[in-house]
């Protein structure tokens, strides 16, 4: 009955929702919310705005694309910023034609999507509000009515830009069913619905021969020319093009630069002049956001070709390249296998990191910089703290190659390569070895892959294996230590007191004997060993630590055991190799004594409830890992 219910409330909703009044009736409304009368290009910018947003290393994050597109913060800021900004101030890049431009399955698809869904549901609410001439199959704008020698008047009194002018259809029914009275023209809100064919227009090209331009611009309909006595009476034509149906909204191009030119011609007025011809009437206002999405060789055909050259100019092109950091490529196949019939399987951690690896490191440019390789740049893109290297580093990184990320594996390959390994293991479970086989196996049957990048390919899927080793290690390590956090803390503030002993050239005293002792070089060095601090680096690396403590101090903060990323992973390094021994003779006993038994059953137990592992992964992993500490 609960559904029931919610039918019930989604229609009374949907009457609430309605409106209906004369024209003068909606003038209230305009001069009261003048957010109703903004073009096309506005609504879109303010229903991105109006989702929120925040700021993450310098970057803007939009709340609207935060569910669905990964890793894509500066294409999308730059989509944004650059295009749907200026576009709502009525700049002249709203008479341009929005192209997404990009590798397949790179997230171009999922944006004009989005936009699409997004204006459905903001055209519900009251700040996106759209109401149109009722009865009008292209929900013609109302202010479109005042004849153009008043609207320098309106412009004065509402402070509104009217721009366009009032359809064939609309000018006879003016005149033949209200007299002239533009006051008395009915006037209803409308809601956006691609489903409806309301304000959200889509074309997909076809058979050139089949396809016809009315597809867009609509056709005579012959059945009533002996009612309307010509072709050239508007009653007689069918406004059912999608370019007259996507009038207030959107119109979206499925591959644009496949159309026959008829198609594309069509749009040189519509975006430049807001209007489009169609059948024997004079032009047609429209206004409408055209966006479109090609590939990469698609577009540098269409450029090439002299002919094109009209159009091309009346097109913004946004690059959308693939997703560069692993923790945003691990979302997006989460993502895909949530909304897919593989979401009961379990996907033991870190296997779709390993997979994510593999294909980031497929999109990256080999760094010009001396010092750096892929798998550093890697972790920077990623955010990780790699020694020597700053956020300027990264910068400069992004800077050799702007067209970073149009090339290599994408995900849909990855998540294929899954599916794969789940069939062909036949288990309610995976882990990153299975996928990583799965991804071997998937480049020998891929016939478009040249062998060179075969090759290069089977190296990454080699790193992605040693990375996921040394997490595996530690994973494993992590579970051995009893009260890891107590431990770490503990071997922290001793490692800090001997520090600010050093730096402060101070003793420190025994808690049981009282006796001064030299701040121990020995367990200092130890600990600054695991992540390769120099002997002639240790005194700046000891220094950078007590400068971090007094700023959390003046901060009123306290510094914790996660406070300082390489110190935290200097500690947890020195707790693995003190216990790796016992690590490697616990798992890799075949016949485990009872202490051992116990010690394992409680390694798994940790694996299961604060790491994600079932049972059998967790076996899995320990096995794995037995194996490679007696390498």
């Amino acid at each position: 009955m609960d559904i029931l219910n919610k039918f019930k409330r989604y229609r009374e909703e949907e009457n609430r929702l309605k409106w209906e009044g004369t024209f003068a009736d909606y003038l209230e409304i305009v001069k009261e919310r003048p957010e109703v009368a903004q073009t096309a290009h506005s609504r879109v910018y303010n229903m991105i705005k109006s989702s929120g947003l925040h700021e993450r290393d310098g970057k803007k994050m939009y709340h609207f694309f935060g569910e669905e597109i990964f890793g894509l913060e500066e294409a999308i800021e730059r989509l944004v910023e650059e295009y749907f900004h200026p576009a709502a101030k009525r700049l002249d890049v709203r008479k341009r034609i929005l192209l997404l431009m990009g590798p397949v399955s790179g997230g171009k698809s999922t944006i004009v999507t989005m936009l699409k869904r997004g204006l459905e549901q903001y055209s519900r609410t009251d700040e996106g509000a759209v109401y149109a001439i009722k009865g009008c199959p292209m929900h013609e704008d109302p202010l479109h009515l005042i004849p153009p020698h008043l609207r320098n008047d309106f412009y004065e009194e509402y402070g509104i830009r009217i721009e366009g002018n009032l359809s064939p259809l609309n000018t006879m029914r003016l005149d033949q069913e209200y007299r002239g009275e533009i006051e008395n023209v009915q006037v209803e809100r409308i809601f956006f619905s691609e489903d409806k064919r309301v304000g959200i227009g889509t074309f997909t090209p076809s058979d050139p021969k089949s396809q016809d331009i009315a597809d867009l611009t609509g056709s005579i309909d012959f059945s009533t020319i002996a009612e309307y006595g010509s072709e050239s009476d508007p009653r007689a034509y069918r406004f059912d093009g999608e370019l007259n149906k996507a009038n207030r909204g959107m119109m979206e191009f499925q591959e644009m630069l496949k159309l026959d030119e008829k198609f594309l011609w069509n749009l040189l007025s519509l975006t430049q002049e807001g209007n489009f011809k169609a059948g024997r009437f004079a032009l047609i206002s429209a206004d409408e956001l055209i966006v479109a999405h090609t590939n990469e060789t698609e577009y540098r055909t269409f450029i090439s070709n002299k002919k094109n050259e009209a159009l091309h100019s009346r097109i913004i092109v946004m690059p959308i390249p693939y997703n560069l950091k692993v923790r945003e490529e691990e979302r997006i196949y989460e993502k895909m296998i949530r909304d897919s019939d593989m979401n009961h399987i379990h996907i033991a951690p870190h296997a779709l990191k390993a997979a994510a690896i593999f294909s980031v490191l497929s999109r990256l440019e080999v760094p010009k910089k001396q010092g750096i390789d892929l798998v550093k740049k890697m972790r920077l893109y990623d955010g990780e703290s790699v020694e020597g290297y700053n956020s300027v580093d990264v910068e400069d990184l992004k800077k050799e190659y702007p067209n970073e990320g149009m090339h290599g594996i994408d995900p849909r390959y990855i998540i294929n390569r899954i599916s794969s390994a789940i069939i062909r293991k036949k288990s309610p479970s995976i882990n990153a070895l299975d996928v990583l086989l799965a991804l071997k196996d998937g480049l020998d049957q891929h016939a478009s892959i040249s062998q060179e990048d075969k090759d290069k390919y089977m190296n990454f899927i080699a790193i992605a294996r040693r990375e996921y080793d040394e997490i595996a290690k530690n994973e494993v390590q992590k579970a051995f230590v009893y009260s890891y956090e107590e431990s770490a803390k503990t071997l922290m503030n001793n490692y800090l007191d001997n520090v600010e002993a050093f730096c402060n050239k101070n003793k420190l005293r025994d808690p049981l004997t009282g006796e001064e002792l030299n701040p121990d070089e020995k367990l200092m060095r130890s600990i600054e060993e695991q992540i390769g601090i120099s002997e002639n680096a240790k005194k700046g690396f000891r220094e950078e630590i007590l400068i971090r403590i007094s700023a959390y101090a003046r901060k009123g903060k306290r510094f914790e055991y996660n406070s300082h990323e390489r110190l935290r992973e200097a500690i947890q390094k020195k707790l693995f190799a003190d216990l790796k021994d016992v690590v490697k003779i616990t798992t890799s006993s075949k016949t485990p004594d009872e202490s051992q038994l116990k010690k394992m059953n409680e390694v798994i137990a940790t694996l299961v409830d604060e790491h994600g592992y079932t049972t059998t992964s967790a076996n899995e992993l320990l096995q794995y890992v037995g194996s490679l500490l007696n390498r």
